[in-house]
């Protein structure tokens, strides 16, 4: 599959992306090891949270959808699991993987989980580690990656682990084993990552304790199914916020967004850049905060990014080097090596397609620097992720001749339906299957 968008345009009117991903993940994976029937409206339907919802599937959960962002998980409590027929297939998400890893590690049963050419190349020793510390039994390849086994385990032991680096997949992961092992779990973050698993646990009424970048479960006690209501993914909105204000008269409004204060920094970042972002009608809903965004044009200037603001953007940093590229001066990254192992390098990948379409940007270890300026079009090679791909699709309507997006079918993980989405918003785009 390959993009085409032609250049210029403007972003005009009222859309809704789909549901945050993150938020679907949890919803399934807690909705199934709940007591009684949790019902989930918003739902991404994406590949990505579809194969969560297929894993727990394979595993004896009883799920009802999805169809219209509705699902209802048919929970069977902390030890109802069984073992599935076979490797469960996480396809491309590293999330599910993570994740699974800690919930998995205390069951009585072997599973192994496996995924696609991507997702075998990510670093998963930073999950197997530390559950080794707990007690846990997972073998991966010698390289430290997927195919992952995970065999019974005699008993899990909470620990007190200080993350190396800021991963709320980690975070999450650990939290997760800690329903299963014997006393308390606690993990210091360096610095704060979404919070979505804290909350979302304190909503099936299970006792979280948190104080600072510490946050603590203990083992043993019972999750309670409840309704959930997923909002629109911010990271999703990125694309069009950055592309709302770098486009010239644009004026757009992105309904029920979550706002959750581990995520915002796509926002901070755009508004220290000189972005014009209004936030209406804030709210609470299933926990979690949830506003309306009219973002218009406006002129943008290059700044150094807060160090302390990269994990809250961590999966918007793409799109907001091509906000980098569209603004006077220089931006400058450093802190985000993450970057370098997520889907592709995206570092090197979006200075690689920057570089391409005429734009001065200069990658670190750690980071990019990048001059803002005209630039033209061209053919960018998303290497299959997602993030790369609608990053540069936006790059287009600054762009003075089109840009053709090769490698996007792996879109359809976090935004199925983007094209139609952004062509209604503006954005001259399509798609053809390449040949």
């Amino acid at each position: 599959m390959r993009f085409i968008v032609q250049p210029g345009g403007a972003l005009v009117g009222r859309l809704r992306v789909p549901g945050d991903k993150s938020i679907s993940h949890r919803s399934i994976m807690l909705g199934a090891i709940a007591d009684g029937l949790t019902e989930i409206h918003g739902f991404l339907e994406g590949r990505d949270a579809l194969a969560t919802l297929n894993a727990f599937r394979r595993m004896g959960v009883g799920i009802e959808g999805p169809g219209d962002g509705r699902v209802r998980v048919h929970g069977v409590g902390l030890g109802g699991l069984r073992p599935p027929e076979g490797p469960l297939d996480l396809v491309n998400s590293g999330t599910s993987m993570r994740l699974l890893c800690g919930l998995l590690a205390g069951q009585g049963f072997e599973v192994t989980l496996v995924g696609d050419v991507s997702l075998s190349k990510r670093p998963m020793r930073r999950v197997t580690e530390p559950l080794g510390l707990m007690g846990a039994h997972i073998e991966t390849s010698p390289e430290g990656t997927a195919p992952l086994v995970i065999r019974p385990a005699k008993e899990l032991r909470g620990i007190d682990y200080a993350l190396p680096v800021a991963s709320a997949q980690v975070k999450s992961c650990l939290l997760l084993a800690g329903l299963y092992a014997q006393g308390e779990t606690c993990v210091t973050e360096p610095a704060l990552t979404r919070d979505h698993t804290e909350r979302m646990l304190a909503g099936f009424g299970y006792e979280v304790r948190r104080d600072g970048h510490r946050v603590c479960v203990s083992g043993g006690a019972r999750l309670r199914a409840c309704g959930i209501d997923v909002p629109a993914d911010i990271s999703s909105a990125a694309f069009f916020l950055v592309g709302a204000s770098v486009a010239p008269g644009s004026d757009l409004t992105l309904e029920h967004v979550g706002m959750n204060p581990t995520r915002d920094g796509v926002i901070q970042i755009l508004r220290l850049m000189g972005a014009d972002i209004e936030v209406a009608n804030p709210r609470q809903v299933s926990g979690e905060p949830v506003a309306d965004l009219r973002v218009r044009s406006a002129s943008l200037r290059g700044i150094r990014i807060p160090e302390d603001l990269v994990p809250l953007a961590i999966d918007e940093l793409p799109v907001l080097f091509v906000a980098a590229a569209c603004a006077e001066g220089e931006t400058l990254l450093s802190g985000a090596e993450e970057l370098r192992v997520k889907e592709s390098d995206r570092i090197q990948v979006m200075a690689d397609g920057l570089g391409g379409l005429g734009v001065t940007a200069e990658p670190t270890p750690d980071g990019i620097r990048i001059q803002g300026g005209p630039f033209g079009g061209g053919r960018i090679y998303s290497q299959g992720d997602h993030r790369i791909a609608m990053s540069f699709a936006m790059a287009a309507l600054r762009a003075a001749a089109p840009i053709t997006i090769e490698d996007c079918a792996n879109v359809d993980t976090s935004f199925p339906g983007f094209i139609g989405l952004a062509a209604q918003a503006g954005l001259a785009v399509r798609a053809e299957q390449s040949l």
